[in-house]
């Protein structure tokens, strides 16, 4: 039965044609009228049975979730495949499979080249211009040129994700992450948020807002894949003979987790920390053939960076900066370090955990605001992003103002002052000879900034009082521009927080420590983004091939572990905090402790009954089933099957499972039978192959049936799969998660303990949404860890 999407609690711009998309759970829905309070996912609400409401925020719509079929599927036709293919299709197949890496890598490096060039060669223009309306004196024309142009470029990107494709704003990272965890997020990949994607990021970044590529850059390498395995976009999609092998949920998810690790490659030049934060932070299955193809993907991706860096440094890329893509390179410091030196060191890393921490946990209170502003319709998503982008012009513009001019040092090692687009003295409003440090870090790109403030052997560049303001100016933005109908990263935004903290705490220790300032800057972002996103293993890699020092490796490790200790003991990373807002159904790889109280057999008992189909059916059960509910799995039930090695008749045998877009599909070939038989395995390839049932799209409501036909019959034998994942109603909840989380399942068919006459063979079906603690959690508030929680479900 159809839920009523009417009924959900803090519900955003609600579409016109929502489609009618639902999880697999063999049940009805029930809707709690009660309002949601302010600890609880956006788009879930109470129940007093186990609910699997598949609804969750996607874009601007709430959306009907569904999960996907990883599983293999093995039905008759599929053994059938297997056995006939020869060893040429095989190898055309592995072939196939490295050459879409190859193209993944290849257009994710192409695409991210382009997005560099854009934005530096626009803001590169912009902020020359601003720097002749200072040299002339006219800084009110400056601030309206600076404002004014900003205010454009943010109307562009924000114009873009709001009209065409809500879904390209933000990182994407999250969705990524329900993706690769089973979940199909509905239009995450499509042609239009591609190019949306990545227009609007040019837009945005080159608005000088706080906010980075990285993330964009990410979701744009997954899109990138995605397209690629499909054919192309839904509507103009190729019908190559040698994509059909791809036309599947599993090997579609191999390919986008290439693209996720060639986008994280694309932005920091770092191919084997993408590979590291496909594995570490996206992907929930991996394996050695994927970790080979996902390498490559990278090392294609930096082959191509690195031809355009050759191309770009003979001048022919305009304002393209040098010095490559190695955006914080400090090789060239010389990295001493005693035993004293590690107190610092652990320091950084405890004020990164606390400062990630209580960064998340107001993100997610400014997240909770923002949606409740994005409800009130299009208007107020582009009024709240052209505020925030006025806000940061006018503070970018002004602040500097506010610093003392400083005398150039003849020691200084670069030009001092310049009015260059970039450089780390900038004469803004000084007189000749001086420069603001200010300026500095706030008038440039956010590339550059970094770069400023990480630069290394500028132990008196900074003003305590600069880098405060810098710090503080950062943090607030940090938290505003996140969550704006944008494409938005949130990497660069916590590297700049991160490296303000980690200067300031550098010019304290003066004297008492042997540490570059920019080394305590670089160890700041990365005890921040610790902190914030709990990485450790990636991030550390990453870090590495940014600052190109294998140096700074046993201090980088220190940092990152106390930084993730000390934030994993307050809250979840900032991923997992806005997947439980959007109400994706992430399946985490730890069960709550006290899922082992708790049986599947009393999960199902919570559920109603399960909605069962027989090995040859009549045609009009099946359609009634299909019309009246939205369930996309049913148990095949056998009934009257002699048992094996006796001569007893009568049992009931659970042949399998059989998927809603098989029944649809065998309704279109109008796979009736007058008489109710089992059919041979050769009529069945003749009507049937594999390809088309791994077509989703078509609906019940598309397929037409006479009132003859509907007293025929189907044998719903051959399209089963006869060897669905079952666990005995015995088993523990946090057990059966870790088994579906782990083979990537769709559904779980639970057996009775006990069998005999009169015993059903299946008890109920599991799926993902039945499994989430939330869900359970309202069917059974007595589990709750505390009274708090117990009055919360």
């Amino acid at each position: 039965m159809e839920e009523d999407s009417s009924q959900l609690a803090a519900k955003p711009e609600t579409p016109h044609n929502m489609e009618a998309e639902t999880e697999a759970d063999g049940e009805e829905q029930e809707q709690d009228p009660e309002s949601n309070s302010l600890r609880q996912p956006l788009l879930l609400k109470r129940n007093r049975t186990l609910s699997s409401s598949p609804l969750a925020l996607v874009g601007a719509k709430v959306s009907h979730i569904e999960s996907l079929d990883y599983e293999i599927n093995e039905n008759d036709l599929f053994k059938h495949d297997w056995r006939s293919r020869s060893k040429v299709q095989v190898l055309q197949y592995i072939f196939s499979k490295w050459s879409l890496a190859f193209l993944v890598g290849l257009l994710t490096g192409l695409i991210a080249t382009l997005i560099n060039l854009a934005i530096e060669n626009i803001a590169g223009y912009k902020l020359l211009a601003i720097v002749g309306f200072i040299e002339e004196g006219r800084y009110i024309t400056g601030l309206l040129f600076f404002t004014g142009v900003n205010f454009l470029l943010t109307m562009v990107a924000a114009v873009l994700c709001v009209c065409f494709a809500p879904t390209a704003a933000g990182p994407g990272i999250p969705e990524i992450k329900a993706y690769l965890n089973g979940v199909d997020t509905p239009n995450m990949f499509g042609a239009t948020t591609l190019l949306v994607k990545i227009v609007g990021s040019i837009g945005a970044v080159s608005a000088g807002l706080d906010l980075g590529k990285e993330g964009p850059l990410v979701h744009i390498g997954s899109c990138i894949a995605s397209l690629l395995a499909q054919g192309g976009p839904d509507n103009y999609r190729l019908k190559w003979r040698w994509l059909r092998y791809f036309n599947n949920d599993r090997d579609r998810r191999d390919i986008i987790t290439c693209g996720s690790s060639s986008g994280v490659c694309a932005a920091f030049r770092a191919p084997v920390g993408g590979v590291l934060f496909a594995l570490e932070e996206v992907a929930t299955w991996w394996r050695s053939s994927l970790l080979w193809r996902t390498f490559f993907s990278t090392a294609v991706v930096v082959v191509v960076l690195r031809a355009f860096i050759e191309i770009c440094n003979s001048g022919r890329c305009g304002l393209f900066g040098s010095g490559g893509l190695i955006m914080f390179d400090v090789s060239d410091v010389k990295v001493s370090y005693q035993i004293m030196d590690v107190i610092p060191v652990i320091i950084i890393g405890i004020i990164g955990g606390l400062l990630g921490s209580l960064y998340n946990h107001v993100l997610h209170k400014v997240l909770r605001l923002y949606n409740l502003i994005n409800q009130k319709g299009r208007m107020h998503k582009l009024l709240l992003a052209l505020s925030v982008s006025l806000f940061t012009s006018v503070c970018q513009y002004c602040l500097p103002f506010l610093a003392q001019c400083r005398a150039c040092d003849p020691s200084f090692p670069e030009t001092c002052p310049t009015n260059d687009r970039s450089g780390n003295f900038k004469q803004f409003n000084c007189p000749p000879g001086h420069y603001n440090d200010l300026a500095t870090l706030l008038l440039t790109t956010n590339d550059d900034a970094v770069r400023n403030i990480f630069s290394s052997n500028t132990s008196n560049e900074f003003q305590v009082f600069s880098i405060l303001i810098f710090f503080a100016l950062y943090c607030i933005l940090g938290l505003i521009t996140f969550g704006i109908a944008v494409p938005s990263g949130l990497f660069l935004p916590i590297i700049l927080m991160g490296s303000g903290y980690g200067r300031l705490l550098g010019m304290f220790m003066g004297s008492y420590t042997n540490l570059d300032q920019g080394l305590y800057a670089v160890l700041g972002a990365a005890s921040l983004m610790a902190g914030s996103m709990r990485m450790t293993v990636s991030l550390c890699v990453i870090f590495l091939e940014l600052t190109n020092n294998l140096l700074l490796l046993p201090i980088t490790m220190i940092v990152l572990l106390i930084a993730k200790t000390v934030g994993d003991s307050f809250n979840p990373s900032i991923y997992e905090i806005i997947l439980e807002l959007k109400g994706l159904p992430f399946l985490d790889a730890n069960p709550e402790p006290w899922m082992r109280n708790l049986t599947v057999g009393e999960l199902a008992d919570a559920k109603p009954p399960v909605i069962t189909l027989n090995g040859v059916e009549k045609v009009s059960r099946i359609v009634d089933v299909l019309r009246n509910t939205t369930h996309n799995g049913f148990p095949i039930v056998d009934e009257g099957v002699p048992v094996p090695g006796t001569i007893a008749t009568g049992a009931t045998e659970l042949h399998g499972l059989i998927l809603r877009a098989h029944l649809v599909q065998a309704l279109k070939k109008k796979w009736f039978l007058p008489e109710k038989r089992r059919t041979e395995e050769w009529e069945v390839r003749e009507k049937f192959n594999w390809v088309e049932l791994a077509e989703r799209e078509l609906k019940i409501e598309q397929v037409a049936v006479t009132r003859e036909e509907m007293e025929m019959y189907v044998d719903l034998h051959p399209l089963t799969n006869t060897t669905p994942y079952t666990v005995v109603e015995s088993m523990s909840v946090a057990k059966a998660m870790v088994l579906f989380r782990s083979v990537g399942l769709r559904h779980m068919l639970i057996v009775p303990k006990y069998q005999g006459a009169g015993v059903p063979p299946i008890v109920g079906i599991l799926t993902r949404q039945d499994l989430r603690a939330y869900n359970i959690l309202s069917a059974f508030p007595h589990l709750a860890r505390s009274k708090a929680e117990e009055k919360l479900y």
